[in-house]
């Protein structure tokens, strides 16, 4: 990294800031990686991670501001402060009283006056509701039985229901039933963290069924001699029967 940076135009030129929508483009490559398991492009991906972070500490240290030495050593003083039943007197025999430990001395270490203080504002929006919730919970506020969970969905659902009828064709209020949309989803995704399902996983993985599955369709109509725009649904729904009976593939 000296090096580029020294000699190399487009290193010379990057900034902290330039290089910030370039990390987050890596980050997703690397869940993309993750979520085919692919180990290879997984070592991959992480080595251009890598990359990032050497390269900010670099960008750092011009400035004087830090290095990767001093990155390094003020993660080590971080995870010794946040684990005290592993470096201190905590006692902590399960994971959630871990998390519930972690959320508050980080509380303590940012002097947020929120608990969600600490949720970033660009996180999408499945991400982040799902992390308020957590951080709700670290300080226990939460349901105590899964069943009361569930009942707050069918709640929602309801007040959803009563904002847009699929069976009523008047015109609806739009603000109203986003809002009555939103509560649905939002308890949606509590109940999945609450029975331990990771809604931004679920989804995405639901996501690449979709993808394959309909691909499958595309080529069958191509196979067919047919253009899926001039198919009718009923044509189309058999290539996507047949497509919902074929093993796992990963997506090409």
């Amino acid at each position: 990294m000296d090096e580029l940076r020294e000699q190399c135009p487009w290193d010379k030129k990057q900034t902290i800031e330039s290089l910030r929508h370039l990390t987050i483009e890596e980050t997703f490559e690397l869940s993309d990686a993750i979520l085919e398991n692919d180990l290879e492009e997984i070592k991959k991906e992480l080595g251009d991670i890598l990359l990032h972070i050497v390269f900010y500490a670099k960008i750092g240290s011009e400035k004087k501001a830090f290095d990767i030495t001093t990155v390094i050593e003020s993660l080590c003083e971080k995870l010794i402060r946040r684990h005290p039943h592993i470096y201190g007197d905590t006692i902590a025999q399960d994971e959630q009283t871990v998390k519930e430990n972690w959320e508050k001395i980080k509380l303590k270490e940012k002097g947020n006056l929120s608990v969600l203080g600490g949720v970033p504002k660009s996180l999408p929006a499945l991400i982040k509701a799902m992390r308020i919730q957590e951080k709700a919970r670290g300080v226990g506020f939460d349901w105590e039985e899964k069943h009361q969970v569930w009942e707050k969905v069918e709640e929602e659902m309801d007040e959803f229901k009563s904002e847009f009828n699929a069976a009523d064709e008047k015109e609806i209020d739009k603000e109203k039933a986003t809002g009555e949309f939103g509560d649905l989803l939002f308890s949606l995704i509590n109940y999945a963290r609450f029975i331990d399902i990771n809604p931004e996983e679920a989804l995405e993985k639901t996501n690449l069924k979709f993808i394959k599955r309909f691909q499958y369709l595309e080529k069958s109509a191509k196979e067919a001699g047919k253009k899926i725009e001039d198919m009718s649904l009923a044509e189309m729904d058999v290539f996507w029967e047949e497509a919902k009976r074929l093993p796992g593939n990963p997506i090409k």
